[in-house]
């Protein structure tokens, strides 16, 4: 029966995230709720101007509402033919992850509003988002702890595991900070963001079987549905842009089910796309600080492949397969655990 429930929460995830396009993308377009191109990116992204953004909200409305259902499902019909019992902390740990999440991709619809309705590309300021985020980190970590979920002890792929005691919670927040901006970098060309999420989700959702917690395999899979269903609209030449709400949205996914886990590192394997653009924007800022030159064409580094005559499409899948494999090696870690 779980098995049955888990591919029902995909296809829930997939066919909600696909069907919300039909009336949002629609909507969009009628309220003029569009792209506002950077001046720092590429010049020919100066034709997607006007495409709708906000289109997180396909995936959001597709991920939350099935695994919400898929979560009741197990608890009304799994019984005893689960062979993995629900518990209390892991619901806790869903229901927490899914608002946590939720509040990202809040800041990040503050975020487009202000791009479309004050036309202002950059949204709002640093500043004002770093405290919003790290308030958020904060309050999910106060909230598993209040819980019961009170565990400092960090598992590293490969090696073993490392009680970290109270350091656990300033790491835990620096990595929360850091997925859900990786991720926000990661959107920048039709398909990239969603393509690669929707790798890790596999990958998590691979983890969480051989781990038997049923609760974040639910919420990979119904990520996993969720990201199918809107990259149906947002592969290249992408009818609506997912914006900050999705690309925070997605981070705050990805850190709840390697929390939800107690696997926070499996970031670095399930996110090595997420981190190595990361590091190459950081490398790029840093270098041209010191030396008033660039390393790349353009940063991130999806933005250098671009420069050097890729196609999107091409991006997108040599950056899919980097994830396939960080993925891979990511689900190998936790069987050598």
């Amino acid at each position: 029966m779980s098995g049955f429930i888990t591919i029902l929460t995909a296809l829930v995830a997939f066919s909600l995230s696909a069907a919300t396009g039909l009336w949002l993308i629609p909507l969009l377009r009628r309220i003029h709720f569009g792209q506002i191109s950077k001046s720092v990116g590429p010049t020919w992204h100066k034709k997607k101007e006007g495409t709708p953004l906000m289109g997180g909200f396909l995936f959001i409305i597709g991920s939350v509402t099935a695994a919400v259902a898929g979560f009741f499902a197990l608890r009304l019909f799994g019984g005893n033919s689960s062979p993995y019992p629900v518990s209390d902390i892991a619901t806790t740990r869903l229901f927490m992850g899914l608002l946590m999440s939720l509040a990202f991709g809040m800041i990040g619809f503050m975020d487009d509003y202000v791009k479309v309705v004050k036309k202002n590309s950059m949204g709002i300021s640093e500043r004002e988002r770093t405290i919003m985020e790290v308030l958020i980190a904060g309050a999910y970590l106060v909230g598993m702890y209040i819980a019961g979920d009170t565990s400092t002890i960090v598992p590293i792929p490969f090696f073993g595991q490392l009680d970290m005691g109270l350091l656990y919670y300033p790491f835990a927040v620096i990595v929360i900070y850091g997925a859900i901006n990786a991720v926000n970098i990661t959107d920048g060309i039709d398909g990239l963001c969603g393509s690669v999420s929707f790798v890790a989700a596999i990958g998590f959702m691979l983890v969480s079987a051989l781990l038997m917690s049923p609760e974040m395999e639910l919420l990979a899979t119904a990520l996993a549905g969720g990201c199918l269903g809107f990259l149906l609209w947002n592969f290249h030449p992408a009818k609506i842009f997912m914006g900050d709400t999705g690309s925070l949205f997605l981070g705050g996914m990805l850190v709840s089910l390697a929390f939800g886990l107690s696997q926070p590192v499996l970031l670095l394997f399930m996110g090595i796309t997420f981190v190595l653009e990361t590091i190459s924007d950081i490398l790029q800022i840093g270098f041209y600080k010191l030396t008033h030159k660039r390393i790349f064409k353009m940063a991130p580094i999806h933005h250098h492949f671009e420069m050097c005559g890729w196609s999107e499409t091409k991006i997108v899948l040599v950056f899919s397969t980097v994830a396939v494999i960080g993925s891979m090696l990511g689900v190998l870690s936790v069987m050598n655990l």
